[in-house]
């Protein structure tokens, strides 16, 4: 078993180790964690269609923002839009084709300072800002489901472009920064048949792909880590068998070399004790 110190072999073994590692500890169960965000946000949207929305001040005090205890629930608030603050969500896709999402701030009778998604308005490509209606003026009452705010994984800035703020996540705390407003965190999606609405966004779970994907792709790193260890076994075992059959060969070779009175034959490593090499002449005169 010496040979699985040589370099080659400690490296094989290290990578095959810290594969299996991460299948175990890092792959599978992170994608068991987004099977279970699939179930708690699918559960959270079966229950939201079976509450009625109450006011948002009934769900969260002021400042407070929108938690994800509180994702999905419908609320109601009343208020006035601040057109002049709204903002752009670029690159999205809504039913397979490039759309934007259109951020409005909102302000409530009491205060407050809310973001609003009023839906999605498609485009014939992802850089062309369509037409759009604008917010509805003066006092309205709007019922929508309350969001957490998304991140932008690369931190993109705000830009204005086409005459839009234009965003890279449906997120209030990147657009209270564009337009020095108190924002609060989290957003309002609204429903459809509500006043300012454009195209109402589905209400399906964030985590993509289909049900149960997450949790088949946990199984199948589990597999994996599990075929590699079985990889190496078989590996070192392979090696010592064929080592083993070398040192076999070696052994008869020169066993028949021996029996053959060839001088030069190595002598077998291991076997019986070696045979009386005297002459048959010489045994035969002392006879």
């Amino acid at each position: 078993m010496r040979f699985l110190l040589r370099p080659g072999w400690l490296a094989f073994i290290a990578v095959v180790i810290g594969f299996a590692a991460a299948c175990y500890t890092l792959l599978a169960p992170w994608q068991f964690g987004r099977e279970a965000q699939r179930d708690a946000e699918q559960q959270a949207i079966d229950a939201s269609y079976h509450t009625p929305p109450v006011p948002l001040a009934e769900l969260t005090s002021a400042g407070t923002g929108v938690t994800s205890a509180l994702e999905w629930r419908q609320a109601t608030v009343s208020g006035t839009y601040v057109s002049d603050a709204e903002a752009l969500v670029r690159l999205r896709v809504v039913d397979g084709k490039p759309a934007f999402e259109v951020l409005t701030p909102f302000r409530t009778d009491d205060g407050r300072l809310i973001t609003v998604d009023r839906g999605y308005v498609s485009t014939p490509s992802g850089s062309q800002v369509p037409g759009f209606a604008a917010a509805p003026p003066g006092p309205v009452t709007l019922t929508g489901r309350l969001r957490v705010n998304e991140t932008d994984p690369q931190n993109r800035p705000v830009s204005v472009l086409d005459g839009h703020r234009q965003l890279y996540a449906a997120d209030s705390r990147a657009l209270a920064a564009a337009t020095n407003l108190d924002l609060e965190p989290g957003y309002l999606q609204l429903s459809a048949d509500q006043p300012g609405v454009l195209g109402p966004l589905p209400v399906t779970v964030s985590a993509s792909g289909a049900p149960f994907t997450n949790f088949s792709y946990a199984l199948q790193w589990l597999t994996f880590g599990a075929i590699a260890i079985f990889a190496l076994a078989y590996f070192v075992r392979l090696e010592l068998l064929q080592r083993r059959g070398k040192d076999r060969r070696a052994e008869r070779t020169a066993l028949r070399q021996a029996l053959a009175g060839d001088d030069d034959a190595p002598e077998p490593r291991e076997g019986p004790a070696q045979q009386d090499e005297t002459p048959l002449a010489d045994r035969s005169g002392r006879q």
